[in-house]
């Protein structure tokens, strides 16, 4: 599958006429895997964004159909909210081709690569801030996301305002690292990421995690309490969003980077 630069430049060195680059050009953006998935193999092109596979409602098989399809002409695959039996499915059956990158919570983010794959690297970096363990799985997804679209991240986890001085070390560290963004991921009341957006002067996105107890639970109280922020400087995402967080994070840095050359 040719990409963009590719299909452009082999119209310049007249290896291709303009009617077969039209035809290319119209073709390299989608893959149909039968009749239920239509895969954006553009997007990366496009919008320096790859294609997620949101794993969660799929069927085991379904989800290796995709892999395999998608891998023929791509170097790596993001998945997303992978229930434990697929994992074990997608170890069983991509061990020896692939490099298997998981994340340690459930649902787990995935990562399939290339035997020898470089990921794309970034002179910027994004800070990553959790309010405690159960809001991991979220920001792991930011993570993963963030690398597989060049940028690393500098991660604290657990440092919410129950204990809020545990939050100032963590931060200097950031600052002094001069990270472009930094994403904030919390539950129950949700007011870390205010905290940290009154703080720092770089933007901050709030993630809204599914943690807490009853009225206001799974996130709702969050999402609430980031929206009403009285701090300028941050933008929150939906609840449990971490990709969105780190593909918008990861964004910024590498406009940083453009602008610092």
């Amino acid at each position: 599958m040719r990409d963009i630069d590719t299909i452009l430049t082999q119209l310049k060195e007249g290896k291709i006429d303009l009617e077969e680059a039209k035809a290319a050009l119209s073709l390299f953006s989608l893959e149909f895997i039968e009749d239920y998935v239509k895969l954006d193999l553009g997007r990366y092109s496009r919008r320096g964004i790859p294609e997620v596979i949101y794993a969660e409602k799929k069927s085991p098989e379904v989800l290796i159909r995709i892999i395999t399809r998608y891998m023929v002409n791509n170097s790596a695959i993001l998945l997303s909210r992978v229930p434990k039996k697929h994992l074990d499915l997608i170890r069983t059956k991509f061990i020896d081709q692939f490099d298997i990158h998981s994340t340690s919570y459930e649902p787990f983010t995935v990562t399939l690569a290339k035997i020898g794959f470089q990921f794309p690297t970034s002179k910027n970096n994004i800070g990553l801030l959790t309010a405690g363990t159960s809001d991991m799985p979220v920001a792991e997804e930011a993570r993963a996301i963030a690398r597989l679209m060049g940028v690393q991240t500098i991660q604290f986890n657990d440092v919410g305002i129950a204990g809020v001085h545990r939050l100032f070390a963590p931060l200097k560290e950031m600052v002094e690292k001069k990270v472009r963004v930094i994403i904030v991921v919390a539950g129950m009341e949700g007011a870390l990421p205010t905290i940290v957006s009154s703080l720092v002067n770089v933007p901050v996105i709030g993630v809204p995690a599914s943690a807490g107890y009853g009225y206001g639970g799974k996130g709702e109280g969050a999402l609430m309490t980031m929206l009403q922020s009285c701090s300028p400087g941050l933008v929150v995402v939906n609840i449990d969003n971490g990709i969105n967080a780190g593909a918008t994070a990861a964004l910024i840095a590498k406009q940083c980077n453009n602008m610092n050359r």
